[in-house]
């Protein structure tokens, strides 16, 4: 069967989506960027050359923005520490995590905390958000900057 060009670019663009679903649904857990590739049907190097001409970032990238966007609402509406949001949203580092919120925020996440405190509907109880977020046994998770590379 002989496609267009149009329908062979929307083909390619839904097998990204597909991927680039996994990473929003998944986005704390630890994520195998060649598994990750293999929802789109591509390699990991193909993967990321794909995935970055469609959504201007590559795969490692996208997901610590996604990450970086989960900490700053805890950190605006749950009573935990950085520490713990950093584990929460999937950072393996601390300092991978304070670095990566500087630059995607300008401020570390305790001047962030303090700038943006209260200004959301109510601050959540430590507890509960830990057991929304799995815990603190939850398993460790690799930081998004550490994956920047892919």
């Amino acid at each position: 069967m002989v496609t267009s060009p149009d329908e062979a670019r929307l083909a390619h663009l839904r097998r990204l989506r597909l991927a680039k679903d996994v990473m929003d649904r998944d986005w704390a857990e630890p994520l195998d960027l060649d598994a990750v590739a293999a929802h789109a049907g591509y390699s990991r190097y193909h993967f990321i050359r794909a995935f970055k001409g469609a959504y201007g970032s590559t795969p490692g990238q996208y997901l610590t923005r996604r990450r970086i966007e989960r900490a700053e609402e805890l950190l605006r509406s749950a009573n935990l520490s950085v520490t713990e949001i950093c584990s929460l949203v999937g950072f393996s580092s601390l300092g991978t995590f304070s670095t990566s919120f500087k630059k995607q925020t300008g401020l570390t996440p305790s001047a962030y905390r303090d700038r943006y405190v209260g200004r959301a509907a109510g601050v959540i109880p430590g507890c509960y958000a830990m057991l929304w977020y799995g815990g603190r046994d939850a398993p460790a998770r690799i930081g998004g900057a550490e994956d920047s590379n892919s």
